[in-house]
């Protein structure tokens, strides 16, 4: 894997100088159809990035500083939004604040690019609030993931704009989420997207393993993120249409049969007989919870995506880990369940 460093340009300290705030949101309007996909502008050395805290507050100023730096190591102008650093109880600021911020990023012609600085909750407060008619005029780069979802697939659903799932400015950008990124936004590359070959002492490869749930390959748009946000959102007119669509999903803190839960919730909402493949992340400290027993991830996939009949897998790097791909929301992809891999089929900035 080609080393991040040759990439990283060497910027100066960017201006953080607040945004003014957005008006009240237009009416909102309908969903575009999916021909109508919007590739943002690639990344480019120098651009700008505006930093949001759309969900929940960012509790220390040293984690703000690091996203700063980080982005400064892209080779990239960092530039925080007016709240940041507000705080009204859990969240970052109020609903009317934090969509001020993210409403001022788009509109914003200076600005390139959009990164959250971290997830939590208080993302699908937004969505009300949302200039519609501003994202739709001003596409670029909206990068996130957990409780970003709630921002990613409606703003696909509802403009067509390819959005990206991935690390957030208060990650840990390592080698390996640096080089995708570097892939697919700067490069605009068509990236084959597999689990890292790692075998240590091991005679095999114990970490990083693919469980195949159905066998098989699939195309589509690529949609989906974090389940509990996802599930949260059903009956709301924020999702995108579901028919053909490849499903990833992933989470965190959810005990067994909580994901028995909500996978079961989008069966009974029609969710999964609708689309064409399905791909499950990481579920990160994820356990049986209290009681006589638990059904495992595996088994749960095998009673509720093994009976459609479609290309499935589980183990995939997506999710509440270091090392995780960047994947385009309404990106074409094509999946294959056996190897484990997503193939971006076509370049999805421009």
């Amino acid at each position: 894997m080609p080393d991040r460093r040759r990439f990283v340009q060497t910027m100066g300290l960017a201006a953080l100088a607040p945004f003014s705030l957005a008006g009240a949101a237009p009416p909102r309007p309908a969903p575009r159809a999916s021909a109508e996909v919007v590739r943002p502008p690639r990344l480019r050395p120098g651009n700008t990035v505006g930093l949001i805290s759309p969900s929940s507050a960012v509790a220390e100023d040293l984690s703000v500083q690091i996203a700063v730096e980080t982005v400064e190591a892209m080779g990239l102008e960092p530039r925080l939004g007016a709240y940041v650093r507000a705080r009204y109880g859990y969240l970052s600021g109020r609903d009317s604040e934090r969509a001020a911020d993210l409403n001022a990023m788009f509109a914003d012609d200076s600005i390139d690019a959009i990164f959250a600085l971290r997830g939590g909750w208080g993302a699908a407060r937004l969505l009300p609030l949302l200039d519609w008619d501003a994202i739709s005029a001003n596409p670029k780069i909206l990068l996130g993931y957990s409780d970003i979802t709630a921002l990613l697939n409606p703003i696909f659903a509802r403009t067509g704009l390819i959005t990206f799932h991935g690390p957030m400015g208060t990650s840990d950008w390592g080698e390996f989420p640096v080089e995708h990124l570097r892939t697919l936004l700067f490069e605009a590359g068509t990236p084959t997207l597999g689990n890292p070959v790692r075998i240590t002492d091991s005679l095999v490869q114990t970490e990083h393993r693919v469980e195949v749930i159905t066998p098989g390959r699939a195309r589509g748009q690529l949609v989906g993120g974090n389940l509990t946000v996802l599930t949260a959102l059903l009956g709301s007119p924020y999702l995108p249409e579901w028919d053909g669509k490849i499903l990833f999903l992933e989470d965190v803190g959810e005990n067994l049969y909580r994901i028995d839960r909500m996978i079961t919730q989008l069966k009974l909402a029609g969710v999964l007989d609708r689309i064409a493949g399905f791909v499950f992340g990481k579920c990160t400290d994820c356990g049986p919870g209290e009681g006589y027993g638990s059904l495992t991830l595996m088994q749960l996939f095998r009673d509720h995506v093994a009976p459609l009949g479609i290309p499935a897998w589980s183990g995939a790097m997506i999710g509440h880990i270091d090392d995780q791909w960047v994947l385009p929301v309404g990106g074409e992809v094509e999946i294959d369940a056996v190897k484990g891999t997503i193939e971006v089929l076509h370049p999805v900035v421009s």
